[in-house]
């Protein structure tokens, strides 16, 4: 009957957010994660080509594989929330509660699209004015190595759809939360997950680099502004779709 005394019944551990130590220690392990899924994909694809060219020539060819690039990108998807169940389940937080997977008002959609056009028009104004390219190289060829392999529409799923979700869940989701609630504050976390955000991107030069941080930022201020990923997420994949379209009117 012990079982039945109020004084020995267990305790259950009260839920909590990860801190700052705990956020950027588990934001590793999901970033090796994305890391892990994505790479696994080129392994895959530099590995099968390697039988009729050189290893350096088969590298080279993937890297800018229009289908290796989207089949990977899709495939750091579920590495990310696979990692990210398996943090956010140890502070007894609910999955969406944790990463504020819920929807805002249309007031904060209008203002964050409206921000991010006007936000996107001024850096491709810079880009013009200083003579920089609007669209990296980059993305250009992957679209059409992506058009020579027909599959342009597995391209826009992981551009537009795989690539926002899974940054997002990363960044202005799980980083944002821990960070946000130790000393850094709200604009600490805006920024410190901005640059680990733009981090991700390593296929860009330095200019690029700013713009996405700077588009960062103000995903960061919505995400705050709003308490809703959904909307970064979708914010996110309006801004993907856009340079998408853009690359494909650019190449021709």
């Amino acid at each position: 009957m012990d079982s039945l005394n109020p004084e020995i019944l267990p305790i259950e551990r009260a839920p909590h957010v990860w801190k700052f130590w705990g956020t950027a220690l588990w934001g590793f392990v999901v970033f090796a994660a994305l890391f892990i899924g994505q790479i696994a994909v080129v392994i895959f694809f530099v590995l099968r080509g390697a039988g009729s060219a050189n290893f350096e020539q088969a590298v080279r060819v993937v890297a800018s594989s229009g289908l290796a690039i989207s089949l990977s990108v899709i495939a750091g998807l579920p590495a990310v929330a696979a990692a990210l169940w398996l943090a956010i389940h140890w502070t007894r937080i609910g999955f969406a509660d944790y990463l504020a997977l819920r929807w805002t008002n249309w007031r904060n959609l209008v203002l964050g699209v409206v921000g991010l056009g006007v936000l996107v028009e001024g850096w491709d104004l810079l880009s013009r004015a200083t003579g920089h390219d609007v669209t990296p190289d980059f993305m250009i060829d992957v679209l059409k190595s992506a058009r020579g392999g027909s599959s342009v529409w597995l391209l826009a799923i992981a551009i537009c759809v795989a690539a926002p979700i899974s940054e997002e869940l990363f960044a202005r989701g799980f980083l944002y939360r821990g960070w946000s609630e130790t000393a850094l504050g709200v604009p600490g976390a805006i920024g410190l997950s901005s640059l680990a955000w733009t981090s991700l991107h390593l296929q860009y030069d330095w200019f690029f680099f700013c713009e996405v941080f700077c588009i960062g930022l103000w995903f960061g201020y919505m995400r705050y502004r709003s308490n809703s990923l959904w909307l970064t997420i979708l914010l996110h994949g309006l801004n993907n779709l856009g340079a998408l379209v853009q690359t494909i009117w650019l190449a021709g």
